[in-house]
């Protein structure tokens, strides 16, 4: 689930990433675009059922990103803006940060 809140003079987005608790063993971490791919940078957190994680992106950008399941499986969001192809072969899911 993605959730957005942008900033009063909205010269950015807050943005919620979250992933239901129930299908982890370890952890959650969401990579993207907006931090060069790298699990280690988007660590989310546990509360409650969910993991969660908010970052703070460029308005009227599209963003490609995955979940990091249990440090090796890399899955889409089903709730993304959309999807694309990417150079593996597989897709990435998209979000869009209007204006």
């Amino acid at each position: 689930m993605i959730t957005k809140k942008f900033t009063p003079k909205r010269t950015a987005c807050k943005v919620t990433f979250s992933y239901p608790a129930a299908n982890v063993s370890t952890s959650v971490a969401v990579a993207g675009d907006f931090n060069e791919w790298d699990p280690a940078k988007g660590e989310m957190k546990l509360k409650g059922d969910t993991y969660s994680v908010t970052v703070s992106l460029k308005p009227s950008t599209d963003y490609k990103f995955k979940y990091v399941v249990d440090g090796s499986n890399w899955e889409n969001d089903d709730a993304a803006d959309s999807t694309v192809a990417n150079e593996y072969g597989t897709q990435d899911s998209v979000v869009s940060v209007g204006e």
